[in-house]
């Protein structure tokens, strides 16, 4: 069988929740340089474009799981703000280590809150927000969690979610390997960013976990570089 044809359950170095220090800090630096190489926050902000036509009000509450060191957050804040878009933000992320390292490397945003949780329990968040978005997050768990992480969110979430991940395709393995092998200086990168493809979902696997999580209401679209944009409606 084909390494491409289910999605691999080999966990990542990232998935350690005490992973800190140096590597982690240069491991969040190269990150961001390589989803602004490849384009893939346009594919979150696209997301939330389609939600806020959908659901047009004064403005908005946006959460962002599996956060990180917070560039999404400011992407998403930028692009709020270039387009007039009134929009509290919340980053939440299980790593304590990566939430102080985001209160640090995103402190001039204003207001944005940053929370330890863990969102597979659907009080996961203090407080009930319009939108929920995950990017390059959703890989990291199985079927079985992705499913009950929908539950939660639809729980904690009132409008709608924006999944943003990666496409599982041999191009894309053996480009962003040959890639990090050439350019990264993390090992943690090294190790992880082609088992993240190998981690990641076909539209069939998308289909199958959004039925099982009783998700009727949504949209797969298909966006370079190799990404997978889900947006779904709650109401």
């Amino acid at each position: 069988m084909s390494r491409f044809a289910q999605r691999s359950t080999q966990k990542e170095l990232m998935d350690d929740l005490d992973c800190s220090g140096p590597v982690l800090e240069q491991t969040l630096r190269e990150l961001k340089t390589i989803n602004r190489w490849l384009g893939g926050n346009h594919v979150t902000t696209d997301g939330l474009e389609t939600l806020i036509q959908a659901f047009p009000q004064p403005s908005y509450s946006i959460a962002d799981l599996g956060c990180g060191g917070g560039d999404m957050i400011r992407i998403m804040y930028e692009w709020a703000k270039k387009r007039q878009i009134k929009a509290d933000f919340t980053g939440i992320d299980a790593n304590r280590n990566i939430i102080e390292l985001a209160k640090v490397r995103q402190k001039d945003l204003n207001p944005v809150r940053w929370e330890v949780g863990n969102v597979f329990d659907p009080e996961f968040s203090a407080n009930k927000v319009d939108f929920a978005t995950c990017t390059l997050f959703t890989h990291h768990f199985t079927d079985r969690e992705l499913v009950n992480l929908l539950i939660a969110i639809r729980k904690k979430t009132k409008l709608g979610c924006v999944i943003n991940d990666l496409h599982r395709h041999p191009l894309a393995y053996h480009s962003i390997r040959i890639l990090t092998r050439l350019f990264s200086k993390s090992p943690m990168v090294q190790h992880d960013a082609s088992l993240s493809v190998l981690r990641s979902f076909s539209r069939n696997d998308w289909k199958t976990i959004l039925k099982e999580a009783g998700i009727e209401n949504y949209q797969i679209r298909w966006f370079w570089a190799f990404r997978w944009q889900i947006c779904i409606t709650f109401n």
